[in-house]
């Protein structure tokens, strides 16, 4: 029994996740523990273990996106007995996964409306400033943070409070933003399809990852915004209005990650604009001194003076 909890701890650092102590597993409930090895924090991570039979599990990490089936046996090793079992095994944790998911949301949820209550509307912070933009329905307060490095739980200033939202407009969590750039989120927060609206829609409907990006594309445009948050999460954002707006025409206003192989955040407006229907725009920075950093339409503003939102790149 010890053996194969020690394999399935194997497996959970081959993927990138720091395992508990062997010993700490219990037998076929799910399990939440610190995968980062790092001092402090919260219990991002999680696991499933079936020692019976063909000892078996699943494990994953709400923070880094993981999610993982292990068995002893490969497939091809297996018995259909054994099998079907193996899928039962898969159904059980992810119906707790899905259960733990839930609560998790739930109660970050119930942090994020205690903070956004004590906040105080945005005004003059030094990140609007130095992105030169203004602060649409942002609120400004205390956000508590661990120190990895000493394991304490820090308490810092001054920062904005950037509300995520569902099309109902509940409040599920909040993006915090330092005065130094520096971008937080609500441990157990969810993130998927939740956004920050700024302005009203009127005939098309515009999609983008960070906030200064977006408030750049507002305030230039008129048109209403969408903050999506990351590159990932613009097609279920996408897919979400598209619901909530099905007559309205959206553009999703990408990221050019021109640096990084692959350019993740070309590639990801891509994928939401066709889920929709959409079009992407795509920041031109065609004869401004660019820098390697230089990627969205905040930076070609600064650049340029000013933006045009188009279509199709």
């Amino acid at each position: 029994m010890t053996d194969s909890r020690e394999s399935f701890c194997a497996a959970i650092a081959a993927a990138g996740i720091n395992p508990p102590s062997a010993g700490d597993i219990p037998e076929g409930v799910i399990y939440r523990f610190n995968g980062t090895g790092k001092r402090g924090g919260t219990k991002n991570s999680w696991l499933v273990f079936f020692s019976d039979g063909n000892p078996s599990g699943r494990f994953g990490s709400w923070d880094m996106g993981i999610d993982c089936t292990w068995s002893v046996k490969s497939d091809d090793e297996l018995t259909p007995a054994e099998r079907e079992a193996m899928r039962e095994r898969v159904r059980a944790a992810q119906r707790m996964r899905d259960a733990e998911t839930a609560k998790r949301n739930a109660g970050a949820s119930v942090k994020a409306n205690g903070i956004w209550a004590a906040g105080i509307p945005a005004v003059g912070h030094p990140y609007l400033k130095a992105k030169a933009v203004k602060a649409h329905g942002l609120r400004v307060g205390q956000w508590q943070k661990w120190d990895h490095d000493t394991g304490e739980l820090l308490t810092l200033q001054n920062v904005l409070y950037v509300p995520m939202r569902d099309t109902t407009g509940k409040l599920w969590s909040l993006q915090g933003i330092t005065i130094d750039g520096e971008k937080l989120f609500l441990a157990g927060g969810k993130v998927k399809a939740c956004y920050h609206s700024i302005g009203r829609p009127s005939g098309r409907l515009i999609i983008g990852e960070g906030y200064a990006t977006c408030a750049t594309v507002h305030e230039a445009t008129g048109d209403g915004v969408a903050v999506a948050f990351n590159s990932g999460n613009l097609d279920p954002v996408a897919r979400a209005l598209r619901a909530k707006y099905p007559c309205l025409s959206i553009i999703v206003a990408a990221d050019d990650d021109h640096q990084t192989p692959g350019n993740p955040g070309l590639a990801a407006a891509r994928v939401a604009a066709a889920a929709v229907g959409g079009s992407v725009a795509l920041p031109d920075f065609t004869g401004l001194p660019r820098g390697p950093r230089d990627s969205d339409y905040n930076d070609l503003v600064r650049l340029a003076g000013k933006v045009k939102i188009g279509g199709a790149a």
